[in-house]
């Protein structure tokens, strides 16, 4: 019985007790969920605030502050070049082809299309499993991160707080853009390392292509080093970016972009990669580029923005278009390149025996004391010397071996050598420069300024000023025939002739010598000039004088210093290159000189035209004249200095084997020009001209003491004419460029008889230059 109460007592208490409440654990468990939520917000608000750093506004959304590179544009829209500091140049979306797209989004963002700017389920992904399972940024948080704060801070508290800011740029940037405009963003300011800042710059560097030509491999690559450009690079580490590559496939494949076959087929490719990098000291046209920067310093000076400011051309994104020929720059480099490599292996080969090497004529207290000036006029002494060190030390710098990389035509060499060695070692190369321009409209369509910019500097079209030889006696020619009205046909005596002392200036008596001081007979005019007979150009200065002629090659755009002597007509100044072609040029359009154009428009990032070129002509000669001058031009290249253009019969010969680079040339058309040799060989000579082409070639050493020994591969038909020739054959080769082999158009009017009997032999025997000789 008492067993029994017991157990109904505890049975009582059982039932008694009251139930367990959960309730004030769900309250506080959503407590803490609202506070959380509030708390996050409360964050995304104080970021959205700017209180955990600076933000960007409006503005800075609307126009985020990125360099874009300046880009120089060749009459054929090719980009010769950039100045930069980060070498980005924007594309539109237009310009993405779409698997790169594809890919982009692929790999990046599955649902950059779906979400808002944040991908919450790859955040939470990202948070829960610490970033083991991939990233939680999308392509929008990854465009805000390289907009506005670049790399992520290695302080974790810091990293959070950016993350955040992230984000809220974000929503931001995709409230104010589309989906396409954010990609198109991203692809424009992503760096992929080798100077490659945007997608038109990788393109063209690692496949030197544009964006819109990429293949879907190629665009997987690019695509693939996103992930970290500095591991996945594929000049360093290929295999590593061929797996990142194929992992694009593979998720282009997983998001329906590709089939199973194409994704097998495309990773079983090799990595293709055609590093093409984009240096200020390499490329296409670097002379010219430089040119153009030289230029641009000047007129942003002068060309201030309506705020006051200058613009930068390395910031500033400017576009400036030229009239270069991309396909005409490329063919007078390369002619350039073959005849150079083919003149410099026989100087070196002469030179052996030349104990001075490479100076000729020069003692050796000369050369001493011009490799001192030299030594001075280097870089290494002018650093040295501002930074206050001692001339004895910096001498003694001079005399040190370091090691350096050298140029050579057979590529550059790494060796050890002293800074005098290298600066003799320089000089011994032969120089070169090229310039070409159309007659009608000035525009030039190519510039070679030497024979390598990142070791030669100094540009040979319009910084250095040469003697010029006998390319100056068509402007004497071109005077006697206005001013006497002379015909082509008319004869001179081939005699020595002396102009007396007191006339035209002179201190005393002069005697010009024509060269090998062949004499004998009478010379048509055209005969004379076709051979450089320096007699007959003496006399024919002697009935005009000095100062018509003076007075013409100034009309005809030559600045430098012209001496009032008759010795000019022989070819003493020393002038441009540049000035010389734009003063031939006159010739061949028909008397009216045009200033030789070479940047036609100037527009700032958004497309507005900032310059644009206005004209400069002037009428120097009458059509009837200009013709007749090009008619005598004519003969030169027909049976004078200028005839192994066309003839084939000096195939055997030892100096045409060895330095008549590309001969026989056979040309068949009609062309005018004009070879010049100065003395001692020192500058070699060749202009020419087409009916819609003109081009001058210049070639000799750094110092005039660098030269060949004898005028048979010295003279301007043997050093400068081959490049001309050759240039010319590679344009004719491309029917696109329409050089004209046509006739030149004989302007009505023309009066002066034209039809000589067909000339006599040259009175020196085979025809050559005349050097200066006895002036």
């Amino acid at each position: 019985m008492s067993i029994f109460k017991r157990n109904k007592k505890q049975s009582d208490r059982t039932k008694a007790a009251p139930k367990p409440s959960y309730t004030r654990y769900v309250v506080k468990m959503w407590f803490l969920y609202f506070l959380g939520l509030a708390a996050v917000a409360a964050v995304f608000w104080m970021a959205a605030r700017g209180w955990l750093g600076p933000m960007p506004d409006f503005e800075d959304l609307e126009n985020p502050k990125t360099a874009l590179a300046t880009e120089i544009i060749s009459a054929d829209g090719q980009t010769l070049g950039k100045f930069f500091r980060q070498n980005r140049t924007p594309v539109s979306y237009d310009e993405l082809p779409p698997h790169l797209v594809h890919a982009l989004v692929s790999t990046e963002d599955e649902r950059f299309y779906d979400h808002p700017g944040i991908d919450a389920k790859s955040t939470v992904r990202a948070v829960a499993f610490l970033g083991k399972r991939g990233g939680g940024s999308t392509i929008t948080q990854q465009l805000a991160k390289l907009l506005f704060h670049k790399e992520g801070s290695k302080n974790i508290l810091e990293r959070i707080k950016q993350k955040i800011k992230e984000m809220v740029i974000s929503v931001r940037l995709e409230r104010q853009y589309t989906k396409d405009e954010i990609i198109t963003m991203y692809m424009n300011t992503y760096d992929w390392g080798h100077q490659a800042v945007g997608i038109r710059s990788a393109a063209r560097i690692y496949f030197g292509k544009e964006p819109r030509e990429l293949d879907i491999d190629e665009a997987a690559t690019l695509v693939g080093m996103l992930k970290n450009s500095s591991l996945y690079n594929p000049l360093k580490r290929p295999e590593l970016v061929k797996k990142r590559r194929n992992v694009v496939f593979h998720q282009m494949y997983r998001n329906g972009y590709l089939t199973e076959a194409q994704k097998d087929s495309l990773q079983q490719l090799p990595l293709r990669i055609n590093f093409t990098p984009e240096m200020h000291d390499t490329g296409i046209a670097t002379y010219f580029r430089e040119r153009v920067r030289r230029f641009m310093k000047k007129w942003v000076r002068e060309h201030p923005k309506p705020d006051g400011s200058y613009y930068n051309i390395y910031t500033d994104g400017l576009k400036i278009y030229t009239s270069i020929d991309s396909r005409m720059q490329r063919n007078a480099e390369k002619a350039v390149e073959e005849h150079m490599k083919n003149l410099q292996k026989e100087f070196f080969r002469q030179g052996k025996n030349n104990k001075t090497f490479p100076f000729v004529g020069l003692s050796q207290k000369q050369i001493a004391q011009l490799m001192d000036r030299a030594m001075r006029q280097s870089d290494r002494w002018r650093v040295m010397e501002k930074a206050g060190i001692p001339e004895d030390s910096i001498r003694k710098s001079f005399e040190t071996p370091q090691k350096m990389r050298i140029f050579s035509w057979d590529g550059e060499i790494d060796t050890v050598m002293t800074p005098y060695d290298s600066i003799r070692y320089y000089k011994s190369f032969l120089r070169a420069g090229l310039m070409s321009m159309e007659p009608s409209t000035g525009f030039v369509k190519a510039w070679v300024g030497g024979i390598n910019f990142k070791h030669f500097k100094y540009d040979h079209v319009d910084q250095g000023a040469r003697q010029v030889g006998s390319t100056f006696k068509p402007f004497v020619y071109a005077t006697a025939i206005a001013q006497k009205h002379l015909s082509p046909c008319d004869s001179f005596p081939n005699t020595p002739y002396t102009i007396k002392k007191g006339r035209w200036g002179l201190t005393k008596s002069w005697t010009p010598k024509n060269a090998g001081g062949q004499y004998g007979g009478w010379l048509t005019l055209k005969e004379a000039l076709a051979n450089s007979v320096n007699v007959i150009t003496a006399r024919l200065i002697d009935m005009v004088g000095p100062k018509p002629v003076i007075d013409m090659v100034k009309k005809m755009g030559i600045k430098s210093e012209i001496p009032y002597a008759p010795s000019i007509a022989l070819g003493t100044p020393d002038i441009k290159l540049y000035e010389m072609v734009g003063a031939f040029n006159t010739f061949a359009n028909q008397g009216q000189y045009i200033e030789p154009v070479y940047i036609l428009r100037i527009e700032d990032k958004n497309g507005k035209v900032l310059y644009e070129y206005k004209p400069v002509t002037r009428d120097v000669l009458s059509p009837q004249i200009a013709y007749v001058v090009t008619n005598l031009l004519e003969g030169v290249t027909q049976y004078g200095s200028g005839a192994r253009l066309r003839h084939t019969y000096m195939k055997n010969s030892p100096v045409y084997k060895r330095a008549v680079t590309g001969y026989p040339y056979a040309f068949k058309n009609p062309i005018a020009g004009k070879t010049g040799t100065t003395q001692n060989q020192s500058d070699g000579w060749f202009i020419g001209y087409v009916p819609n082409l003109v081009t001058g070639v210049w070639v000799g050493g750094e110092d005039r003491a660098v030269h060949f020994r004898s005028i048979a591969y010295g003279q301007g038909a043997t050093m400068a004419l081959p490049i001309w020739a050759l240039y010319m054959k590679k344009n004719y080769a491309d029917k696109e460029l329409g050089v004209s082999d046509k006739p030149f158009k004989r302007p009505p009017g023309v009066d002066i008889n034209l039809d000589c009997e067909k000339p006599s032999d040259s009175p020196t025997g085979q025809p050559e230059d005349s050097p200066l000789e006895d002036l």
